[in-house]
């Protein structure tokens, strides 16, 4: 099929719907384009697949390098399809500073989930996007979730420090940790411990078994800590192993316990309806940062801008202002 624009955008949406893999392929592809053109049919597509999105258990993953956190992804995902699931994964990658394509392959370690007919895995450059997932995320979950996949795993950049984006997105947030390099307990002055709403010690099994059980004690009294008198019940904590399987079905009751509970008392609506107020406002930023970069008459106006600052002769602040005037103009601000 081919790209929206050249035919009718209502049979290419259509497609998506009916799970057309090569029509799901194509409509990430547009949607994670820069070109201007793609951006427009990009919307397009997005305004007709947003009513068939929002129902799927969305879950952000994420973790300190090593945690295995696209081994554990594998193994959980396909015990999901094999208990009737469909299963879409969004590996975020850092983006190399040449290319701006991914730099690793989190395919490669998912090898038995990318071979699922009910998996769909799809890896993204981070772009520089900050907070462990890329620009266009979100915008990548509805044509999943439109095309009927009702699990959705968000695998964040793994740099361990600001992924908190994350949460934002998704319904539940998993930490992957591992127990006996510290890691488990310096999460928390990082601040992703506090948004977790799941937590899981990975490599629970063999000689690091006991360390494992270890760092869950001492996770779940920091968290004890970190929440008490918030009224928020602290996060679940319990350890797994992807490499023999152990503890994967208990993680996936905890998941679901979480969203179940969250829906029974409005929390997962209201979780909802501010996730569609920062997606606006993100979409908002991101049409003023195209205005910069599409717009002849203010690209001018950056350029020089960016030349006066650069030589001293302009302050940030004033040359910001200047930008952000030359924005409003071609806007009518």
């Amino acid at each position: 099929m081919t790209a929206p624009g050249t035919v009718d955008a209502e049979a290419y949406a259509d497609a998506v719907r009916a799970g057309d893999r090569a029509a799901v392929a194509r409509a990430l592809t547009l949607v994670e384009s820069n070109l201007p053109a793609d951006r427009a049919r990009a919307r397009r597509l997005l305004r007709l697949l947003s009513p068939y999105a929002g129902t799927a258990h969305r879950i952000g993953i994420s973790g300190v390098p090593g945690a295995g956190k696209s081994t554990l992804i594998d193994v959980l995902g396909r015990r999901l399809t094999a208990l009737g699931h469909r299963v879409a994964v969004l590996a975020v990658d850092p983006s190399s500073p040449r290319t701006g394509g991914s730099i690793l392959g989190d395919r490669t370690r998912m090898a038995g989930l990318a071979a699922d007919p009910a998996a769909f895995i799809r890896p993204s450059p981070s772009a520089g996007t900050l907070g462990g997932v890329a620009r266009d995320t979100h915008d990548v979950i509805v044509v999943v979730e439109a095309a009927g996949y009702d699990v959705v795993l968000v695998e964040t950049v793994g740099v361990g420090q600001s992924e908190t984006a994350v949460a934002d997105l998704t319904d539940t947030f998993l930490l992957v940790t591992v127990g006996g390099t510290g890691d488990h307990l310096q999460a928390i002055k990082r601040g992703v411990l506090e948004r977790a709403d799941v937590v899981a010690v990975n490599k629970a099994d063999g000689a690091q078994l006991a360390g494992a059980r270890v760092a869950a004690r001492e996770l779940a009294a920091a968290l004890r800590l970190v929440h008490g008198g918030s009224g928020v019940t602290a996060p679940s904590v319990l350890t797994c192993s992807a490499a023999d399987g152990s503890g994967i079905a208990e993680l996936w009751e905890q998941l679901r316990a979480h969203r179940d509970g969250q829906a029974a008392s409005g929390v997962l609506a209201d979780r909802r309806r501010h996730r569609r107020v920062a997606r606006l406002r993100a979409t908002v930023r991101a049409a003023l940062l195209d205005v910069l970069t599409a717009d002849p008459e203010v690209a001018d106006v950056v350029a020089r801008v960016e030349a006066a600052v650069s030589a001293g002769t302009v302050d940030v602040a004033h040359g910001c202002e200047q930008i952000v005037a030359a924005c409003g103009r071609r806007t009518g601000g």
